[in-house]
């Protein structure tokens, strides 16, 4: 595939993570499933500091606006081996996680508890973070020729900075300028992206942003944002319409940066 021209203009790269900088399989089958074998011993080990507190306390609220919402939790029985108010406390915050976790829910307290367990995976070299060959050359480069690069993606910003601090190829955090989350909005809003550019202080249209995900692409272009679509082993399959729409990039390698260098 032909190399893919970055606009002159472009000051900013903007990273999405899963599909993007990091095989989706890394989230689907390691960082997710960590969550749901380690809850309810984590939740056990931590239950009385103050930082698991905050995080319960953020599942409750999350919990009430779904009532709200008409999005409840389902109620389930509760384990009869469950003597104490803890435990069927504990019991309580793995079903409602669990069962956000199986609706793909991206609420911020949902990734908050998470960023905090992977947080003591990583620390002890549980896990690793994984990202593709091409991505730390390719940035390299960017940074070289000028360029910002940021990451925007779903999980908490300290969930990001532990899979690029405690990744394979170890600690990358110095390749990115900051990062994105949830809080500063969602990824599938376009509001999201003017923010991001607001404070980032340049214009929507001098940042490159880079998912694999049409319905971000979407919401970026119509902020006004440059897009490409990443194209991965085990992503989304594009339609022919999306693929005729979208620039679209297999490898961060094949893009060019002549014009800004």
């Amino acid at each position: 595939m032909a190399a893919i021209a970055v606009p002159v203009n472009t000051r900013v790269f903007l990273l999405d993570i899963e599909g993007t900088t990091t095989p989706i399989t890394f989230v689907k089958d390691i960082l997710f499933p960590y969550i749901r074998e380690n809850l309810e011993e984590y939740l056990s080990a931590h239950w009385e500091e103050d930082e698991c507190k905050q995080d319960v306390h953020l599942l409750k609220k999350q919990a009430e606006e779904d009532l709200r919402q008409n999005k409840a939790c389902p109620v389930h029985a509760v384990d009869q081996t469950v003597h104490t108010d803890e435990e069927k406390a504990i019991r309580e915050v793995v079903d409602s996680v669990l069962w956000q976790m199986a609706a793909d829910r991206k609420s911020t307290a949902l990734k908050q508890l998470q960023g905090h367990m992977w947080r003591a995976a990583y620390v002890t070299g549980k896990i690793k973070g994984e990202v593709y060959p091409d991505v730390v050359p390719a940035v390299r480069r960017w940074r070289r020729g000028g360029l910002k690069v940021f990451i925007y993606s779903s999980g908490s910003v300290e969930a990001q900075k532990l899979l690029f601090g405690y990744s394979v190829e170890g600690d990358l955090l110095d390749l990115f300028d900051g990062h994105f989350d949830t809080n500063i909005g969602a990824k599938v809003e376009s509001k999201s992206y003017e923010n991001i550019a607001e404070r980032i202080g340049c214009q929507p249209e001098e940042i490159m942003f880079l998912t694999d995900v049409t319905r971000e692409a979407k919401a970026a272009e119509d902020a006004g944002v440059n897009v490409i679509m990443v194209v991965r082993p085990g992503n989304t399959e594009l339609t022919e319409e999306e693929r005729s729409h979208y620039r679209v990039l297999p490898s961060f390698n094949q893009l060019e940066l002549s014009g800004n260098v």
